[in-house]
Order: structure tokens, then sequence, then C-alpha cells
């Protein structure tokens, strides 16, 4: 769809560019053919820029469309510059028939060149965020390959707690599909079930999904990629990926970790508590069990290695915190049922 748009307004830029310099009004056509000239000219200059852009598949047509705009933009102050010389100058015994030409390729060379470099502020998504509030923009938030792969931000999206647009780069969605096509089963099945949450997400009525084909050719790390892209777009990351939490934060990009949240939404239990915990294996040192949370907390208790199976009131006696989140040990015994009455009774 952003293609086909670009393309037309290259077709409609280079429909307009010759009735704006006019060049056969001067050569003593009648207006008929000069407006027949000019339109012939305009098509003639869409066709090859748009042959170009076909030619070169690998140069992105919003580059071809930076490159168009800077030719239109060095055409129109070449026009100025020579506007400004008398017909009749000399300038170090050089007539302006030769200065003039020179001054349009100069212009005209330097404005495809800063044209072409500027060329992916005129991706779509750049170009829509331009007409909205400042604020607005920061609702964009780019998905990496490992939150897609991850799941959980499809669950999330349907909780309401994510507003925005999600934008899903490309060069990710490529990155996906090469996993998904993986000869190795284990990673081919995460691939496929990054595709499986990305049309999860597509019908969600709660989100709105882009594609957005933005690409950096000379990055090769998807990592740097996503770090531009948000830059560009100001836009926040959402990942679980704890090296590209940090680089990106180095950079000054908005980093939301699903890792973290999820931490941060473990329940808050102080020495001394009461909880119930299902007893699934027995622990490293004598007579004890582990269980786990529903949030996936791992629980340490002492005396419960009998009982593995059940799920029994313990006494919470520590809390310990992680690099991967928090650990409680606690103690099963007569003195935790005890204190399960005394507070029912109270």
């Amino acid at each position: 769809m952003e293609k086909h748009i670009l393309k037309i307004i290259v077709i409609i830029v280079s429909l307009i560019l010759p009735f704006y310099f006019d060049p056969f009004s001067s050569l003593g056509f009648v207006p008929a053919s000069v407006f027949i000239l000019n339109l012939v000219l305009g098509f003639l200059i869409a066709v090859a820029i748009l042959a170009l852009q076909w030619k070169f598949k690998n140069i992105e047509l919003r580059v071809t469309i930076g490159a168009a705009v800077g030719v239109v933009v060095g055409a129109w102050l070449a026009l100025i510059v020579n506007r400004l010389f008398p017909a009749d100058l000399k300038m170090l015994g050089v007539s302006l028939l030769i200065i003039r030409p020179t001054i349009y390729l100069f212009f005209l060379y330097t404005g495809i060149t800063l044209g072409a470099r500027t060329g992916e502020r005129f991706a779509m998504e750049k170009l829509v965020s331009l007409f909205k509030e400042g604020e607005l923009r920061k609702m964009y938030k780019i998905l990496d390959t490992s939150i897609i792969i991850d799941g959980r931000i499809a669950d999330l999206c349907e909780t309401g707690f994510i507003d925005g647009i999600l934008i899903i780069p490309q060069f990710v969605l490529k990155e996906l599909q090469y996993i998904a096509d993986s000869s190795d089963s284990i990673k081919r099945n995460r691939g496929r079930k990054g595709l499986d949450v990305l049309q999860r997400l597509k019908k969600s009525s709660l989100i709105k999904l882009i594609i957005s084909e933005v690409d950096f050719p000379e990055i090769h790390e998807v990592d740097i990629k996503l770090i531009e892209l948000a830059r560009q777009m100001n836009a926040k990351i959402i990942t679980n990926d704890f090296n590209l939490n940090k680089v990106a934060q180095l950079r000054g990009i908005d980093v939301l970790n699903i890792n973290e949240l999820a931490n941060a939404l473990k329940p808050v239990v102080l020495p001394g508590e009461i909880m119930k915990v299902f007893i699934l294996k027995e622990g490293k040192e004598m007579n004890q069990g582990v269980g786990y949370l529903d949030d996936g907390t791992m629980v340490v208790v002492d005396n419960a290695r009998r009982q593995i199976g059940k799920t029994i009131d313990i006494t919470v006696t520590s809390v310990l915190q992680t690099t991967a989140g928090k650990m409680f040990f606690g103690r099963y015994g007569n003195d935790t049922e005890k204190m399960r009455k005394d507070r029912e009774e109270s």
C-alpha cells in the first residue's frame, strides 16, 4: 500500500514540474502545443524515475522520492539564482550561456544527493506523524523478534494495558520467517509460534498493527536497526531481550521490558505471612519441598518433603531478590496451621 501511494506522488510531482518551469514557452510554440509538450515531458520524467527504481530494486522507493524532491528544490533554487543575473552579463569573460547551465547542474546534483540521503524521512508512517500532535507520535511501539516469539504481548494487548500503534518492521518479519523455516525443529516451532502471535495481534480489535517497510541496508544487526527506527519514529521498543534493553537505553530510546513488568506484578509477601503453595517436587536440602506460584515464582519450603502433590499453607520466612526475579522461602508445620486458624478467627 505504501509503495503505491509513493508511486502516485512521484507521478504527480513529475507531471507538475514541467508546467512550473515551462521550458517550451520561450521556443515560440502555441499554448496548446506547450501544454502537450509539458505533459509529455512530465510523463517521461515519471517513467524514468520509476524505471530507475525498478532497475535498482535494492534502493528503497522513499530514497527515490527524496531524490525527486531534491531535483525540484534544486531546479527552483537554480532558477532563482539565474534570474539574479542580467542576460548580457559576462563573468571573467565567460558568457551566461555557459554559466546558467552550470548553475542548474550544480543545484540539481546537490538536490539529488541531499534528497537521496534524507529519503528515509519520506516513509509513510513518518509523513503521517507530521500531521499529528507531538504526544501522539510517542504512541508508536515497535516489537522485536523476541517479544513476538514470547507470546505474552498478545495477552497483554487483550487486557487493554497497551495503547497506541504497534509497529512490526519488515526486517523483524523476515527474521521471524527465517526462524520459522529453520531446519532445527525447536527454532522452527518458535518461529511458527511467533507468526501465530502476529496473526492474533492482527485480528485483535483493541490495537492497531502496522507493518513498516523502513530498512537500513547499511546496518546488518537487527537490534541496531530497531534502535534507529525507534529514533526516527520517536517510538518505544517493546522487548524481553536484556541486551537490547540496555543498548537502547544507553542510546536514549525508551524501552518497555515485559520481564520487568512481570517481576513488578509478582505478589508482595512479607516474612511471617501465610500463603498457599502446591508442592511439586523435592528440594536440594533434607526434608525440603519446592513449589511454584501461578506466576512462576519459586517457593522453597522446609518440612514439606512428605507433602509433594498437595496444596498446603506455609509461613513465609524470607524473600530473596535475584536477577531472574523473586524467590520465597517458607516453613510448613503445626505453627503454620495455628497461625492460619488464629487469622480466620480474627
